[in-house]
């Protein structure tokens, strides 16, 4: 790795605990308006629906607002819990205001930034809503660790797509051959930097991956030993 110089991480589900953190969101929103709903029957339908969204968004086959009720939508009909559309336009509205108040970060996020900050330039590539976004990267401490943030809203294209790359890595003025992504998802981050021409590293924290030729970690730690 001693030609890598740049190191560009994702941010939900890599460095940012997006599940943890979107419990306590969901947990403020259901306390108040709807004590009823068990938070973690909720999460546990929540998670998947939510990250299959994504998925659709990534590739340009739902919109924005389209993600944002979906989830919400399919969720709660997987419930079989009623609710109006303008409730979920509400919750969805809600939701995207307290997400970024709180601050988890998956274990040794920061010891391994403090690792790496002083060898390498580090970044990020987010398909993320960019105020969101800037938020929980303020809010969570981590904002000084990085030169560069791209964002799918700057890029004008999500990842997989190689333009965002591209992007990311002439805002941060190095190349490619010198670069490395580490992110959580193994299409939008893992193969769509290896597409591109950049070395890849699969964080699967919870071992749901099995793939062969691409390097993964379980544990943020692991990159003390790689990098």
């Amino acid at each position: 790795m001693q030609h890598i110089t740049d190191i560009f991480f994702d941010l939900d589900h890599t460095l940012w605990d997006f599940d943890k953190n979107s419990i306590q969101a969901f947990d403020k929103i259901f306390k108040k308006h709807h004590p009823s709903i068990d938070i973690e029957k909720f999460i546990e339908i929540y998670a998947p629906i939510n990250q299959a969204c994504w998925k659709l968004y990534q590739v340009d086959k739902i919109t924005h607002e389209e993600l944002r009720y979906n989830r919400l939508k399919h969720s709660f009909d997987a419930m079989n819990y009623t609710v109006s559309d303008s409730e979920i336009d509400r919750i969805s509205h809600d939701y995207i205001a307290f997400l970024p108040d709180n601050n988890q970060l998956f274990e040794g996020a920061i010891e391994v930034l403090d690792y790496l900050s002083p060898k390498y330039n580090l970044h990020i590539i987010t398909n993320g809503f960019a105020e969101v976004q800037k938020k929980k990267i303020g809010n969570s401490g981590l904002e000084n660790y990085f030169k560069t943030i791209t964002n799918s809203e700057m890029a004008g294209v999500k990842k997989p797509h190689p333009t965002i790359f591209e992007f990311a890595v002439s805002l941060a003025k190095t190349n490619k051959e010198n670069a490395i992504m580490i992110g959580d998802c193994i299409d939008a981050d893992v193969r769509g930097a290896i597409d591109f021409g950049m070395e890849a590293i699969l964080f699967d924290e919870k071992g749901i991956h099995a793939v062969e030729g691409i390097q993964k970690i379980s544990r943020l730690l692991e990159l003390k030993k790689i990098l």
